[in-house]
Protein backbone atom coordinates (compact mmCIF):
# COMPACT_ATOMS: atom_id res chain seq x y z
CA UNK A 1 0.00 0.00 0.00
CA UNK A 2 1.37 3.41 -0.95
CA UNK A 3 1.27 6.41 1.36
CA UNK A 4 -1.35 9.02 0.61
CA UNK A 5 0.02 12.47 -0.05
CA UNK A 6 -3.36 14.10 0.59
CA UNK A 7 -4.76 14.97 4.01
CA UNK A 8 -8.08 16.05 5.47
CA UNK A 9 -8.61 19.78 4.92
CA UNK A 10 -6.47 19.99 1.75
CA UNK A 11 -7.78 21.92 -1.25
CA UNK A 12 -7.84 19.64 -4.32
CA UNK A 13 -8.71 19.96 -8.00
CA UNK A 14 -10.40 17.17 -9.96
CA UNK A 15 -8.35 16.33 -13.07
CA UNK A 16 -10.46 13.50 -14.48
CA UNK A 17 -14.11 12.43 -14.50
CA UNK A 18 -17.50 14.09 -14.55
CA UNK A 19 -16.43 16.87 -12.13
CA UNK A 20 -13.24 17.79 -14.01
CA UNK A 21 -11.71 21.21 -13.16
CA UNK A 22 -13.78 21.63 -9.99
CA UNK A 23 -12.08 22.48 -6.70
CA UNK A 24 -13.10 21.28 -3.24
CA UNK A 25 -11.90 20.56 0.27
CA UNK A 26 -11.16 17.03 1.51
CA UNK A 27 -13.64 15.97 4.18
CA UNK A 28 -12.47 12.41 4.85
CA UNK A 29 -9.66 10.09 3.73
CA UNK A 30 -9.98 6.32 3.17
CA UNK A 31 -6.33 5.16 2.97
CA UNK A 32 -7.14 1.44 2.61
CA UNK A 33 -9.20 2.13 -0.56
CA UNK A 34 -7.01 5.04 -1.82
CA UNK A 35 -10.11 7.23 -1.95
CA UNK A 36 -11.15 10.54 -0.43
CA UNK A 37 -14.42 12.35 0.19
CA UNK A 38 -14.37 15.85 -1.33
CA UNK A 39 -16.85 18.60 -0.48
CA UNK A 40 -19.54 18.98 -3.22
CA UNK A 41 -17.63 16.69 -5.64
CA UNK A 42 -18.90 13.36 -7.06
CA UNK A 43 -22.42 13.88 -5.75
CA UNK A 44 -24.65 10.79 -5.69
CA UNK A 45 -28.33 10.46 -4.82
CA UNK A 46 -29.20 8.23 -1.86
CA UNK A 47 -32.71 7.06 -1.08
CA UNK A 48 -33.26 7.41 2.66
CA UNK A 49 -36.09 6.14 4.80
CA UNK A 50 -37.74 8.60 7.20
CA UNK A 51 -36.77 8.17 10.85
CA UNK A 52 -38.65 10.48 13.25
CA UNK A 53 -36.45 9.44 16.20
CA UNK A 54 -33.35 10.89 14.52
CA UNK A 55 -35.35 13.69 12.81
CA UNK A 56 -34.48 12.36 9.33
CA UNK A 57 -37.06 13.48 6.81
CA UNK A 58 -36.42 10.83 4.14
CA UNK A 59 -36.59 10.94 0.37
CA UNK A 60 -33.87 11.31 -2.25
CA UNK A 61 -30.88 13.05 -0.68
CA UNK A 62 -27.74 14.12 -2.60
CA UNK A 63 -24.46 13.34 -0.80
CA UNK A 64 -20.78 13.07 -1.62
CA UNK A 65 -19.35 9.76 -2.81
CA UNK A 66 -15.65 8.82 -2.47
CA UNK A 67 -13.37 9.60 -5.42
CA UNK A 68 -10.05 7.91 -6.19
CA UNK A 69 -6.92 9.95 -5.39
CA UNK A 70 -5.53 9.41 -8.89
CA UNK A 71 -8.26 11.76 -10.16
CA UNK A 72 -7.18 14.61 -7.85
CA UNK A 73 -4.31 17.09 -7.60
CA UNK A 74 -3.44 19.16 -4.58
CA UNK A 75 -3.88 22.94 -4.98
CA UNK A 76 -0.92 24.81 -3.45
CA UNK A 77 -2.17 27.42 -0.95
CA UNK A 78 0.64 29.86 -1.90
CA UNK A 79 0.65 29.75 -5.72
CA UNK A 80 -3.00 28.57 -6.16
CA UNK A 81 -1.98 26.03 -8.84
CA UNK A 82 -2.53 22.26 -8.95
CA UNK A 83 0.76 20.65 -8.04
CA UNK A 84 2.44 17.38 -7.24
CA UNK A 85 3.54 16.82 -3.66
CA UNK A 86 7.16 16.36 -2.66
CA UNK A 87 8.82 15.84 0.69
CA UNK A 88 11.74 17.56 2.37
CA UNK A 89 13.25 17.74 5.83
CA UNK A 90 13.52 20.85 8.00
CA UNK A 91 16.56 21.78 10.11
CA UNK A 92 15.05 20.08 13.17
CA UNK A 93 14.59 16.83 11.18
CA UNK A 94 10.83 17.12 10.69
CA UNK A 95 9.51 15.75 7.37
CA UNK A 96 7.16 18.19 5.58
CA UNK A 97 5.19 18.17 2.33
CA UNK A 98 6.34 20.66 -0.31
CA UNK A 99 4.95 22.08 -3.56
CA UNK A 100 6.84 20.77 -6.60
CA UNK A 101 6.21 24.01 -8.54
CA UNK A 102 7.26 26.70 -6.07
CA UNK A 103 9.05 24.63 -3.40
CA UNK A 104 6.89 26.14 -0.63
CA UNK A 105 6.01 24.13 2.47
CA UNK A 106 2.40 22.85 2.39
CA UNK A 107 2.04 21.79 6.04
CA UNK A 108 1.05 24.66 8.31
CA UNK A 109 1.67 22.87 11.63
Amino acid sequence: MTSLRLKKGDQVKVINGKDRDRIGKILRVYPDKSKVLVERINMAKRHTRPNPNKSIKGGIVPKEAPIHISNLMLVCPQCQKPTRVGYSFLQNGKKVRTCKISGDILDQD
